[in-house]
């Protein structure tokens, strides 16, 4: 029991680390796209700005003291969009690494640029006024910055950004506008707009931490679909797979009642050798096509891949009370596959079936990182023996006494072919053929 646990506890380990880099790896992308945005923000206030003075200088001059005033502008906004530039840089180099940002350095990060909006409204309070300057469009900036900050998928990083532009401009307000002294009313307007501010970043914290639980949700099913396509192999059925993640099926090693099935493709190696290695890979993959596709839809998966041929499973690791029935279905189906495919191609190719039903142990084996999902048994092994034993006889699908058996009447058409002596087995054992 306690190496069960621990096993138990190495798996979660290396899903959590999984589920945490690729929850970072977006969170840092959600950044990437809030910067390019800010940047372009920056070039279009530059360029809007300075269509303006080639329209209308006199405009210009009056909000920004002429060309001084203006260099001063641009100076600012060129610094800003330096230093978004270079965060951008410092994003996709930890992207890169798959490493964080440190808090510290984002909650400094909002701090500049929040104070952007600031710095542009004390230049143009020299220039109109504070009453004019407090009443323009300026402090309308802060709500772009609280808006981006919904991409940092924070919610404290966003209240961090609306509380620093309410206190900004609130104090901007108490100490340039002469007029907004204990007790009047531009007091009152200056403290529920620095409110509202606060409010709508609390309000942009909300949705980014909803966003962030998305995508926390969306992470977590993708990895735990990686987890059972790297398990159970990719030849598992989109069925399957959902399946697996509705029951929450941990696949950690029980004993199964299953039905174990081997195929083998008869004489493919000889044809193969007057065969181009492209020729033969697409002789392969198209029969295998056909073949994984029948297994689908009879439930069942294919195992491991043995060269030309494959272990296929019914029962595991979902259970199925007529595992028998659909491993015999899917045998006869791809016998009449193989048929139909032969008679439109040069190159026949006859398979072997040897299907066994019995318990198995069922689980995953493999180091911490990396496991296969695999049963074990005299069940595996003695259908494999099933398998081989199609050369003997010249047949193509047999099946053990077990699996006549569990088929009832549908096993009808059963042909015994008595008690058999097979390799590494002491008494012989009765095998029936099919098709």
């Amino acid at each position: 029991m306690v190496r069960f646990a621990s096993r138990k506890d190495r798996q979660h380990a290396v899903l959590s680390e999984e589920f945490e880099r690729e929850l970072t790896r977006e969170v840092l992308r959600t950044e990437l796209l809030r910067v390019r945005a800010l940047i372009m923000t920056g070039c279009v206030m530059a360029l809007f700005l300075t269509v303006i003075h080639l329209v209308d200088p006199a405009a210009v001059g009056q909000v920004w003291r002429g060309a001084e005033g203006l260099a001063e502008f641009y100076g600012v906004l060129a610094g800003f969009i330096l230093f978004e530039v270079w965060v951008h840089s410092q994003i996709r180099k930890n992207l890169r690494l798959d490493r964080d940002l440190p808090v510290v350095r984002r909650y400094i990060g909002a701090l500049i640029e929040t104070s952007l909006p600031t710095v542009i409204l004390i230049l143009q309070i020299r220039t109109i006024g504070a009453s004019q300057a407090l009443g323009y469009a300026v402090p309308l900036i802060y709500f772009i910055f609280i808006i981006l900050s919904t991409l940092r998928l924070d919610f404290w990083l966003s209240t961090f950004t609306g509380f620093v532009a309410a206190a900004e401009l609130l104090a901007i307000a108490m100490v340039y506008d002469s007029s907004s002294g204990i007790g009047e009313p531009q007091t009152y307007f200056h403290a529920v707009r620095s409110i509202i501010i606060l409010i709508c970043g609390v309000l942009a914290g909300s949705v980014g931490a909803q966003l962030r639980r998305q995508f926390s949700a969306s992470i977590a099913a993708a990895t735990a679909r990686d987890r059972v396509t790297n398990l159970f192999g990719q030849h598992v059925s989109p069925q399957v797979v959902e399946r697996l993640m509705a029951e929450g099926t941990a696949a950690t090693g029980d004993v199964r009642r299953v039905a174990v099935m081997f195929v083998d493709f008869r004489g493919f190696t000889a044809g193969a050798q007057s065969r181009t290695p492209q020729e033969v890979v697409d002789r392969l993959d198209g029969a295998f096509a056909v073949l994984v596709d029948i297994l689908d839809r009879q439930g069942g998966i294919v195992n491991k891949f043995l060269g030309d041929g494959f272990l296929a499973l019914f029962g595991a690791p979902l259970e199925a009370s007529d595992a028998a029935h659909r491993a015999v279905a899917a045998g006869r189906e791809m016998l009449t596959a193989m048929d139909r495919i032969n008679a439109q191609t040069s190159w026949p190719l006859r398979i072997g079936i040897g299907i066994h039903f019995g318990e198995v142990v069922a689980g995953n084996i493999g180091s911490p990182r990396r496991k296969e999902y695999t049963v074990i048994g005299d069940t595996v092994n003695f259908a494999s023996r099933l398998e081989a034993l199609n050369k003997e006889f010249g047949s193509q699908l047999l099946i053990s006494a077990a699996v006549r058996e569990a088929l009832g009447e549908d096993g009808g058409d059963a042909v015994a072919l008595g008690q058999v002596a097979v390799r590494g087995y002491e008494q012989p054992v009765a095998v029936f053929q099919l098709g």
